[in-house]
């Protein structure tokens, strides 16, 4: 597809395809346990520019990101992304379809 990037923030974009599950963070320790475990295996990504955590991000390759952009609103992002690529899918599809005789 051609519009897989969503933005998660700050210029930060993530594959769609990827993507496993967005996650509200709920509690401190548990953002810190995730971020601790994610650094010790290498699997962390950052995306919040130093400010709050308020998304988790996991995706098919078990990476981590974390965003300060809320989960609903990323997951809306997402939505709009898979409306444009169905549009796209299917506008191609329509040119495929176009005869032109001469």
């Amino acid at each position: 597809m051609v519009n897989d990037l969503v933005n998660i923030g700050f210029g930060n974009f993530v594959n769609s395809n990827r993507v496993i599950a967005i996650l509200n963070p709920g509690s401190s320790p548990m953002k810190r346990m995730i971020k601790e475990e994610a650094k010790i295996q290498n699997k962390l990504i950052d995306a919040t520019n130093g400010r709050r955590t308020r998304a988790i991000i996991i995706t098919d390759s078990n990476q981590i990101i974390l965003s300060s952009i809320q989960p609903k609103n990323i997951a809306h992002r997402f939505t709009e992304a898979t409306e444009q690529n169905l549009e796209l899918k299917e506008s191609v599809t329509k040119l495929g379809n176009f005869k032109y005789d001469r």
